[in-house]
């Protein structure tokens, strides 16, 4: 049975987690900072007989939203298990199997409509066995949990800790949500081996926020543009690379100075495929779609049954009777040592900030707004090499005259988005079109939409700086970010 989880990273939630997977249930993670009406949409879809929450959980979801369910407030004085056993509860009295689900996360659906995948025991054991046998097979080592619950790789993060017998340390409140406060703090421990989102392990190789000593630093959920020219010893940089659907990683490998970045090999009990249109094998170095098969393969997507079907598909290749693989719909080719590289996308999703992310979802919410009448949503490289999302608008008029100007219609769209999707998936630029530009067979002419200038990036009234200080610190601002 699918049971939610709606709280703030602290001690309470490892251990309502725990809880929920002893009982035999699966645990559908939600995240307070999402925005009310987002995490509503996901209880709906889940339909969980029962909500572990906090105080954050509860402003987040609303009363009526959780009216219906079971709610245990991790935060009492006088917790409702109070009065029960401390025994574990019997897995095989309970029938529980590998073949159990232990968790549903939700990813962004093209739709509009988020998808649930459905992760089974058995994949996340692979998953932990791996990690602690590759990167720390000495127990009670030190290790962080740095991503969010609703990201895939708190899973990564929590379980192979745990597995292991480690210390598991969680980033202080106010540092969860501010990067560089996060930084800081993960710095100042003593960890062995650690995960950092992409972007994130970036910042901290840049700004020598390392510890001396960390030996591995795991990276992963979204595509590293360059390896740094150095390395700080003992570190071994591990890129990793893995859809939801794959129970977070599929592949894994270390990565030198100034090397082309790829994204390894296949981690333990998994099968990777590189296809043409035809489904079949690609010669050796040509690019390919990337088909994922193994231990680590999702059951599907939850009340999906057709979407499931469409991209988990029967795995020709293993010999194995019920085999599956997962269609990724990521570009990659294999290096002449052997490794992965990446290359993108075969369709429009994208990853910022590490998640995955579909535009659709977005340009969907966005034509819920009155003033809108068509939408799209892309992502541009700035001109540090960085991707932002950027949404086209096409406005409604009446009589022929505009509803909004261009300023003050994207900051209406940003507050919209705001109150419906997490902040990663709100675009940094809003440029309003007349018509979007079509290609002769009436689809998206992605290559014509223009690039955003200045006024479309939706801000705050802008405030000259005052005194010596204000002025020298705007002006680094002003050039390491290429704007006035």
């Amino acid at each position: 049975q699918p049971v939610a989880i709606c709280v703030e990273r602290s001690p309470a939630m490892v251990v309502g987690l725990l809880a929920i997977l002893k009982a035999g249930g699966a645990y559908v993670p939600l995240d307070p900072a999402y925005p009310g009406e987002r995490l509503r949409q996901l209880l709906d879809d889940a339909g969980p007989r029962l909500l572990l929450c906090d105080a954050a959980g509860r402003a987040a979801l609303g009363a009526e939203a959780i009216a219906d369910l079971s709610a245990v407030d991790l935060d009492t004085a006088m917790p409702a298990w109070a009065d029960q056993s401390a025994d574990d509860p019997d897995p095989h009295a309970l029938g529980l199997t590998a073949r159990n689900l232990a968790y549903v996360i939700y990813t962004s659906g093209s739709t509009g409509t988020p998808k649930g995948v459905m992760v089974e025991h058995q994949s996340l054991v692979n998953l932990t066995a791996w990690h602690v046998q590759t990167f720390c097979p000495q127990p009670e080592t030190c290790c962080t949990l740095t991503a969010g619950v609703a990201f895939d790789a708190s899973a990564w993060e929590l379980w192979s800790a745990l597995y292991n017998r480690s210390t598991l340390l969680l980033p202080p409140r106010p540092a969860a949500g501010d990067p560089l406060l996060l930084l800081q703090w993960w710095r100042d421990q003593p960890l062995d081996a650690a995960f950092l989102v992409t972007p994130l392990a970036a910042t901290a190789l840049e700004g020598e926020l390392v510890t001396p000593l960390l030996e591995y630093l795991l990276i992963g959920g979204d595509r590293l543009q360059r390896v740094p020219s150095r390395l700080p010893s003992p570190l071994k940089l591990i890129n990793n690379y893995g859809p939801t659907e794959v129970t977070v990683v599929a592949t894994s490998g270390q990565l030198f100075s100034d090397a082309v970045p790829h994204i390894g090999r296949p981690i333990a009990n998994t099968r990777l495929y590189v296809l043409d249109g035809h489904g079949q094998p690609v010669p050796f170095g040509a690019v390919g779609e990337l088909y994922i098969g193994g231990a680590g393969v999702a059951r599907g997507y939850l009340n999906r049954p057709d979407l499931t079907a469409e991209r988990f598909l029967a795995d020709p290749f293993s010999g194995k009777a019920g085999a599956r693989m997962y269609r990724s719909g990521d570009l990659a080719r294999y290096l002449p040592d052997g490794n992965l590289e990446f290359l993108g996308r075969n369709d429009d999703q994208v990853k910022i900030r590490g998640f995955r992310i579909e535009p659709g979802e977005i340009a969907a919410r966005l034509l819920e707004h009155e003033l809108v009448g068509d939408a799209a949503v892309v992502a541009h490289a700035d001109a540090a090499g960085d991707k932002r999302l950027v949404a086209y608008v096409v406005a409604k008029t009446t009589d022929g005259s505009a509803e909004a100007d261009g300023a003050g219609l994207a900051a209406s769209l940003r507050a919209h988005l705001g109150g419906l999707l997490p902040d990663y998936m709100v675009p940094s630029a809003f440029v309003r079109l007349d018509a979007l530009p079509l290609t002769v067979n009436g689809k998206l002419d992605r290559k014509a939409l223009p690039v955003p200038d200045d006024d479309a990036y939706a801000r705050r009234a802008y405030e000259a700086p005052q005194g010596e200080i204000e002025t020298l610190l705007a002006g680094i601002w002003a050039e390491l970010l290429g704007v006035e």
